[in-house]
């Protein structure tokens, strides 16, 4: 793998700033390191890139701002934090980026922005105007009022899902640790700096080790998950310490910093990405329904065996066999209420279930990813 030569195609770039990035330890934050950032990021796009911040860090800035010693436990203070902290936050990259003749636009994305379909095309056509009116969108998730059912929890996630909706090619998480070593830098100071993930399986995923900062949501587990949602789609991630000097620009003229997380060869759809990353529900199949899928038919209602969890027409759901081995995933045709009462019954029968029959299958072969 040459770094400096993948580096070179990259033509829309993610990048996703930690809170022990862009604060100091006692959670005010660290100015000088934001412009610095900011400097990087305003040369990369002049170089044509289009360029996406997810920037953490608004909660940080608005306990500081309230007066706490650390990041607030209960949801009313984190969420007053976030409110004060975003403005404070954005009021600086505006300031900064202004500076080197660049106009930001601020989106705020939670979970159902990704899993509804029409929210995450409509999600996407924002983007691709702010690109092409080179606009630098700055990301982060709506902390001031989003509640645990469609919050993403972590903006390692979150830069992954916003990488996936864009199709970037590549993802820079830049945190407080140099990247991917073989075992916890912090405990064993022979742990070796790994430079190279061709894949991120079983064995890499347990080289997680131990929590983010008191100020962040994420370790090293959140970071590779998030590896793993933009390697599956065919781009890169690199993780590195975002406390070195020009860290970004050295990473875009491809000098060997932190870690890469090597894509797939060949890049699936953003339609077939978004299905397999989005799924709100399960369906159990038969061996049958199971060889069927595998030989790329469709999903009928006979092939049904049981329903887990609840989903609407048009969710993306997650395919079972009876062996509980994941077999694809799908945009669904009907609800969840209603796949339980026409499983296991010939498409002919399902008008005669529940009154109406808008498609014969209940997920079409155009909607399925194979495992």
């Amino acid at each position: 793998m040459n770094r400096k030569e993948n580096i070179k195609k990259v033509k829309r770039l993610v990048i996703k700033l930690g809170t022990s990035t862009l604060t100091y330890d006692n959670g005010l934050l660290n100015y000088s390191r934001i412009e610095q950032l900011v400097r990087n990021i305003a040369d990369i796009s002049n170089r044509g890139i289009e360029v996406t911040l997810v920037s953490s860090g608004a909660i940080a800035a608005g306990f500081g701002k309230m007066g706490f010693t650390e990041k607030p436990k209960n949801l009313p203070d984190k969420q007053a934090s976030a409110a004060i902290g975003q403005v404070a936050l954005l009021h600086i990259y505006q300031k900064l980026f202004l500076e080197y003749n660049k106009t930001i636009g601020q989106i705020l994305l939670n979970s159902e922005d990704m899993s509804n379909r029409k929210r995450f095309l409509n999600a996407k056509n924002t983007f691709l105007s702010l690109f092409q009116h080179k606009i630098i969108p700055i990301i982060n998730e709506n902390d001031a009022v989003v509640v645990e059912e469609i919050k993403v929890g972590d903006n390692d996630s979150l830069s992954a899902m916003v990488s996936s909706l864009i199709e970037a090619d590549l993802l820079i998480i830049l945190s407080d640790i140099d990247g991917l070593y073989t075992d916890n830098p912090r405990k064993n100071i022979n742990a070796k700096l790994i430079e190279v993930v061709p894949e991120i399986n079983d064995k890499v995923l347990a080289l997680a080790n131990g929590e983010g900062t008191n100020l962040g949501t994420g370790g090293m587990d959140t970071k590779l998950k998030a590896g793993k949602i933009v390697n599956s789609y065919g781009a890169d991630m690199i993780i590195a310490n975002g406390s070195s000097e020009n860290v970004l620009i050295d990473i875009m003229n491809g000098k060997n910093i932190g870690t890469i997380f090597l894509g797939r060869d060949k890049k699936i759809s953003n339609k077939k990405n978004w299905i397999s990353y989005t799924s709100s529900g399960e369906i159990i199949i038969d061996t049958g329904a199971s060889i069927a899928i595998k030989n790329r038919k469709s999903l009928l209602a006979s092939g049904i065996k049981d329903v887990r969890s609840e989903f609407d027409k048009g969710d993306s759901v997650k395919i079972i066999d009876e062996c509980n081995n994941i077999v694809g995933y799908g945009i669904i045709n009907y609800s969840s209420y209603e796949v339980n009462i026409i499983k296991g019954h010939n498409s002919n029968q399902i008008e005669r279930l529940i009154g109406h029959s808008d498609y014969e299958e209940v997920i079409h072969a155009n909607n399925l990813v194979i495992i």
